[in-house]
């Protein structure tokens, strides 16, 4: 990464833009700790990553690209078992659950193994378990590769309503210009480096700039 500097806000969906290689994936990581930076440093709502990390933390919510669920869980198990790990006791994150799964459409799949699951709707569980403790940023890392084309929209919309209902900031990563809209912010990395950052309803500009570095990749 090279000084990626950037903000989202409240009610923001910003589309962070880049082929395949361009270092979303990696950004995600260091942004969660997954991975340490050997170099320079990332603050998330005012706190540096490497000395205070946990306050950011407990206020991310996460959908990673690679699958995450335990499939010999229910899905409801495996729900429960995010909720205690940000400590909600059952009494607080059942009605928690009960209401990310209805407005996911899997209310009915509750008690079911996440392996009888579609990839889709594993996708949407995973959704409602990275809402479950009401962060203030959502991170989604390539969240419809390898989805139909139904599913994928649905996911689409459905975050982009709780942006705007709830005003809760997105960071939505793909290599799918497609997936920014006239309302969203775009972010293009390549090679590490941001890009560009603008409106999305710039679209011609948009399209020239990453354009020109698909054909220079």
């Amino acid at each position: 990464m090279q000084d990626v500097s950037f903000q989202v806000r409240p009610g923001d969906f910003a589309v962070l833009l880049g082929l395949n290689g361009a270092g979303k994936t990696t950004l995600f990581a260091l942004i969660t700790r997954l991975y340490s930076a050997r170099a320079g440093s990332i603050a998330v709502f005012g706190h540096d990553m490497e000395t205070t990390p946990r306050p950011a933390l407990a206020r991310l919510g996460v959908v990673f690209q690679q699958p995450t669920l335990d499939l010999d869980l229910t899905v409801e198990q495996n729900l429960f078992y995010h909720a205690a790990l940000h400590g909600l006791g059952r009494a607080q994150a059942r009605p928690r659950i009960d209401e990310e799964l209805e407005r996911v459409g899997l209310a009915t799949r509750a008690r079911d193994r996440a392996r009888a699951l579609s990839g889709g709707q594993r996708r949407r569980v995973e959704l409602a378990r990275a809402l479950l403790h009401r962060p203030s940023l959502l991170l989604m890392d390539e969240p419809t590769v390898g989805l139909d084309p139904e599913s994928r929209a649905f996911l689409l919309a459905h975050v982009q309503t709780l942006c705007g209902r709830e005003q809760l900031g997105i960071l939505w990563a793909t290599h799918l210009m497609d997936e920014a809209s006239a309302e969203s912010r775009t972010l293009i990395l390549h090679k590490g480096k941001l890009m560009a950052d603008t409106p999305t309803s710039d679209l011609s500009s948009l399209r020239e700039t990453f354009t020109r570095l698909t054909h220079a990749a």
